[in-house]
């Protein structure tokens, strides 16, 4: 959607979901820095979970996030590199409406650009679900920072022109 400048800024209700059957929150660095970049920028961190890379559950928590009306975006990290038993993308897949191709292919071009081939075997994906965005990153908080600062920060930021994901939502404070 265009930016409009004009308008206030638009500050976001957030949920950041681990995604890891070895962290705990206390070794929760990556869900740190997602947390305290939304904040940074202005958003409201609406919700906060540690889930194990249980598909079931990966679904649980975000069925419950995605149902819930003051939760506009989740970024989620962790259980997207390449293994036997990787269950991010195949559980939050089934939950979407519509899939944002760009965002998976953008992250790992820069990915690309800041590892190399390793790039491959990171799946990052965008999508909607019940008028939410659904972010899933890697568990690095590199690849988290490259995401956050390469294209999150100006995609959920209202003034980004010419377009961007924040101008979609009005917060329900704003």
């Amino acid at each position: 959607m265009k930016a409009d400048p004009t308008l206030p800024p638009v500050h976001l209700h957030c949920a950041v979901l681990t995604i890891s059957s070895r962290r705990t929150a206390a070794e929760d660095s990556t869900g740190d820095y997602l947390a305290h970049a939304l904040t940074e920028a202005g958003h409201i961190l609406q919700a906060r979970a540690l889930c194990p890379d249980d598909r079931y559950r990966i679904r649980q928590v975000l069925s419950d996030w995605i149902a819930n009306p003051d939760i506009q975006v989740i970024l989620c990290n962790g259980g997207t590199g390449f293994s036997h038993g990787k269950s991010t993308i195949p559980a939050v897949t089934p939950l979407l409406d519509q899939i944002v191709p760009g965002f998976g292919e953008l992250f790992r071009h820069l990915s690309w650009l800041d590892i190399g081939a390793s790039s491959l075997q990171s799946d990052a994906l965008c999508g909607t679900a019940n008028d939410t965005l659904v972010f899933c990153l890697p568990g690095s908080t590199g690849a988290c920072r490259l995401a956050w600062e390469k294209i999150l920060l100006s995609q959920l930021d209202s003034r980004q022109r010419p377009c961007n994901f924040a101008s979609t939502y009005r917060a329900p404070s704003d």
